[in-house]
């Protein structure tokens, strides 16, 4: 895995997208019911408030760990699409 510049993160901040579907994946998956633009504000300051020492490239993805909130981002390096968010403590609790 590769460390991210502070550049490729704001290109994320700058250029990051959405599908329709990932609204809905990313509710499902921390249990929440955010609208579309909560969503995007949750995903953006977690971008903004994560240290660039967190950013790990591995082959077309970025995967970006906010210790604090416990949870990754999944984000494709490609089209800066951000594919899923995971939940750090149930990913811990199911080992």
């Amino acid at each position: 895995m590769n460390a991210i510049t502070n550049n490729y993160k704001k290109e994320i901040l700058d250029r990051i997208c959405y599908t329709d579907l990932v609204y809905e994946r990313i509710n499902k998956k921390l249990k929440i019911e955010l609208s579309k633009v909560e969503i995007e504000d949750m995903i953006f300051a977690i971008i903004n408030e994560t240290d660039k020492s967190k950013f790990q490239k591995t082959g077309k993805n970025i995967y970006i760990t906010n210790d604090e909130r416990n949870v990754r981002l999944t984000i494709n390096s490609y089209t800066n699409r951000i594919i899923t968010v995971d939940d750090l403590n149930r990913k811990t609790t199911n080992r």
